[in-house]
């Protein structure tokens, strides 16, 4: 079994270790609290942005607090120095030794804000900067294609935003969480039966609305490193301001659309779509759009939006697992990449 899709079905136990860490979070969001920031700022690239994506919905719709994905460069390249005082930085690394998000951290600090590294490795760079670190405790990644990290990074997000805003039903949707991905991961051979049909695509359209935007890019991600498609990732409204016009007969676009607000929306974009010919691949829980699509994904659980990214993005790992495999590629070592990527 190739190290991707070992680490894929470890996301259950993922989860299960970060709820039990939560007395460490939960005095972070004491201290958060006390702090009473302004606004929020995430540092992160590659997959742990697009975890930074989806905390920046939660924290802003839950919260009710700005959010500001960084831009490291403003800080390793051209040396800002950014008003921080009142903020809470967050840096997001798998490694913790990403050299920029490092820097941003430590500028961060020096500037005045309350700094926390959301990382895999107690021991990294990043963690040795910030004055508190939440751990993925998703063991070592041996795929250079991250999964089980990425789950580990949303929880850590999810449970964060759930004892810094006293969310009660949040914290117990996620207390049930690994139960619900161990019934997703009870359909992974449903999906590798369906993958086939796309062994030679070479580029397609990713989207999603809301929190599963993060979802989108983070699938996109995937297609591009295990499958080297051209997969463009785009917010469902941003799809509809332009790009929409590339999509011709049987162009395939991969939609993600649970149940919750942005399902109206979803579902009238994938009646559009079918109209003008594409292959629509939607992935839900909702059987209504499910038959309106190319090709359904079905998900086998219906959970709150807000933690609907967890549960979809299983479903689209295991879709850029066995596309890879169809493709006669190596999921576990795509070419040109390594597991830790260092720049300024």
């Amino acid at each position: 079994m190739h190290f991707m899709l070992q680490e894929i079905q470890e996301q259950p136990m993922v989860v299960e270790r970060i709820l039990q860490e939560s007395p460490r979070i939960r005095r972070l969001a004491r201290r958060i609290r006390r702090r009473d920031p302004w606004f929020v700022v995430m540092a992160a690239r590659g997959t742990s942005d697009n975890a930074a994506l989806y905390g920046k919905y939660l924290f802003e719709t839950l919260l009710g607090l700005p959010v500001s994905l960084a831009a490291p460069s403003v800080i390793t390249l051209y040396s800002s120095r950014l008003r921080l005082q009142k903020s809470l930085v967050l840096g997001i690394s798998q490694s913790g030794e990403s050299l920029d998000i490092v820097e941003f951290l430590r500028a961060a600090r020096r500037l005045g804000a309350l700094t926390v590294a959301i990382t895999n490795h107690e021991r990294s760079t990043l963690a040795r900067n910030a004055h508190e670190v939440l751990l993925c405790h998703a063991g070592e990644e041996r795929s250079i294609a991250a999964t089980k990290t990425y789950m580990g990074q949303l929880t850590v997000l999810a449970f964060l935003a759930a004892t810094w805003g006293e969310l009660g039903d949040l914290e117990r949707e996620l207390q049930n969480l690994p139960r619900a991905l161990e019934e997703v991961l009870k359909r992974k051979e449903e999906i590798a039966e369906r993958v086939s049909r796309y062994r030679y695509m070479g580029e397609c359209i990713v989207s999603a609305r809301g929190y599963n935007y993060a979802t989108a890019k983070e699938a996109a991600l995937k297609l591009k490193e295990t499958c080297y498609v051209l997969a463009e990732a785009l917010s469902s409204a941003d799809l509809l301001h332009g790009p929409i016009a590339i999509v011709e007969r049987d162009f395939p676009v991969f939609l993600f659309a649970p149940t919750g607000k942005a399902y109206g929306h979803l579902l009238e974009l994938t009646e559009r779509l079918v109209a003008q010919g594409a292959e629509v691949v939607v992935f839900s829980d909702a059987q209504e759009i499910l038959k309106k699509g190319t090709v359904p994904i079905p998900v086998p659980v219906s959970v709150p939006e807000e933690v609907t990214p967890h549960v979809l993005i299983i479903p689209a790992q295991l879709f850029a697992y066995h596309l890879a495999l169809a493709k006669g590629l190596d999921p576990d070592h795509p070419r040109g990449l390594r597991k830790i990527t260092r720049t300024l």
